[in-house]
């Protein structure tokens, strides 16, 4: 096999030879507006090579990432696939003893760390015997540790390390939407994959397009949004260190201009209410596609920014273990309430619990056989071979197949229940209950009734400066729209929904509660 595979010639080093090296690359939003064109990526990720060799961090050896979305995420983690060095970025929202549960698993031999996040991680490290490196981006390196400068000060560039397509070039954690973490692990073919399908054939990225993604690049969604489309064709993305909001995504949106935005339905919903609560002024942009995945989008949301803003969301599915979307809407062929159709490149299958294809209107388990499959899970065999079968990955989800050929989500196979005999759709029930006026968001877990029956029971968000919505009204409302069986036997008002970082509800701490 040819050891000419290495992602860092196709996302960088080709950009240079087709004289795109100007291009802007990355530039943080607001701040003092740091920048980096493609041929200062060049440079610097082949300085970070350099660095991470005379380190004596070898081949296939790890390094952790827990770093915000700033410019030395790119540097470092294409620096480490230049070298052939595997980067492992981490959710950086998470707790001490989290981050020490994945630092044992993944084993790195450095971490690099955003000094905003150092409190937070410190505790984790003391445990983790493998580190044989600790890097702070920012301030003052702490007592024990090397200051990013100074880890790459005089640092020789490195080439590029010649390596097979079919070697592992980074791992990412799973979300953890239903439960710990698990490490999984991507070749370097996998990248460009993902962007000559979803990002060539359905998002129709182009070189003059400059990209939001409000999902961070730690989460697969985030890494394609704004690392692998954007860097596929030589395009620009604006980099955003802090948590997004209603309030600084408007103001990315209408101050930076991107022509492309890449939002969780959750982060939707919340403009819309913000911008409602404004007097629905949607501002001047220059959104030209804006994208949605992590959860599947209400129908009424979709059609309430189409009306806000002149554009449609794409809503599309997409996995960590299969990197990024692999069914989508289309510009094209959109239908909200629906996830689409496979994307280009991508097969998909429902099949029911003995493995056979269900029929039109019935609900099976979603099967996708695509290019981007991940090569497996680090240290979970069992599950590695549960979840990759052959060729086929099993994506958890629940899906009906309509007449026309679209899918449309039902929920994770472990969220599905039956009442009466019947398979109950949490996501349908949370889809009725959003299109009351008063409710921001939904979520629907199985409780059991006093005879032990399971029950959908619905957890509520209201809008700001709604009064208190009557239950009974909201049971009547859902069971006008979907069916007298499907209503939620009892409805909690809460002021919040669990969510992992990456905007999914974390459904099994809701049932916890029910």
């Amino acid at each position: 096999m040819t050891q000419d595979g290495n992602a860092a010639q196709y996302f960088i080093e080709r950009h240079l030879a087709e004289g795109r090296g100007s291009n802007p690359a990355f530039r943080e939003a607001f701040g003092d507006g740091r920048s980096l064109s493609y041929a200062g990526l060049a440079r610097a990720t082949a300085q970070a090579a350099g660095a991470l060799a005379r380190a004596g961090i070898r081949r296939e050896e790890r390094v952790a990432m827990i770093v915000l979305d700033q410019l030395e995420f790119p540097v470092l983690f294409w620096g480490a696939i230049r070298a052939g060095v595997v980067p492992v970025p981490l959710n950086t929202l998470l707790a001490a003893s989290v981050y020490e549960a994945i630092l044992a698993d993944a084993r790195p031999a450095a971490i690099f760390v955003s000094a905003e996040l150092w409190p937070v991680v410190e505790p984790a490290l003391a445990s983790c015997d493998s580190l044989r490196h600790v890097i702070v981006i920012g301030a003052s390196a702490p007592a024990g540790t090397t200051g990013y400068e100074d880890f790459f000060a005089g640092a020789a560039p490195a080439g590029t390390a010649p390596v097979s397509a079919d070697e592992v070039a980074f791992w990412l954690y799973s979300s953890g939407s239903t439960g710990q973490p698990k490490g999984v692990r991507h070749v370097h073919a996998s990248l460009q994959a993902t962007a000559d399908t979803y990002g060539a054939q359905v998002l129709g990225i182009e070189e003059t397009d400059r990209v939001y993604s409000v999902a961070k690049l730690f989460f697969a969604y985030g890494l394609g949004n704004a690392m692998t489309f954007p860097m596929s064709v030589g395009a620009e993305t604006l980099l955003f260190n802090a948590r997004p909001t209603p309030e600084s995504a408007l103001d990315i949106i209408t101050s930076e201009q991107p022509t492309i935005f890449c939002g969780v339905p959750t982060l939707y919903a919340a403009l819309i209410a913000h911008l409602e609560a404004q007097g629905g002024a949607a501002g001047e942009h220059a959104l030209r596609r804006c994208i949605s995945a992590g959860e599947a989008l209400p129908k009424e949301v979709g059609a309430r920014w189409q009306g806000y803003w002149g554009v449609d969301i794409l809503d599309g599915v997409g996995s960590t273990e299969m990197l990024h979307i692999f069914l989508s809407n289309r510009n094209d062929d959109l239908a909200y309430g629906t996830s689409g159709r496979a994307v280009p490149g991508y097969e998909l299958r429902l099949v029911d619990e003995s493995g056979a294809e269900v029929g039109i209107g019935e609900v099976g388990e979603l099967l996708v056989r695509g290019p981007s499959a991940a090569d497996g899970y680090w240290n979970r065999r069992h599950k590695t071979r549960t979840t990759f079968e052959g060729e086929w990955t099993r994506t958890g989800d629940k899906y009906e197949r309509r007449e026309d050929g679209r899918l449309v989500y039902c929920g994770r196979t472990d969220d599905m229940f039956k009442v009466s005999g019947i398979w109950v759709s949490p996501f349908e029930v949370e889809q009725a209950l959003v299109d009351h006026p008063s409710v921001l968001e939904a979520a629907v877990v199985a409780a059991r009734d006093g005879d032990g029956l399971e029950k959908p029971k619905a957890f509520v968000v209201l809008k700001g400066g709604q009064g208190k919505v009557d239950a009974a009204t909201l049971k009547d409302f859902v069971k006008e729209r979907i069916g007298k069986w499907k209503y939620p036997r009892w409805i909690e008002v809460v002021e919040e929904l669990p969510k992992t970082a990456t905007g999914k509800i974390q459904r099994f701490r809701l049932r916890e509660d029910a």
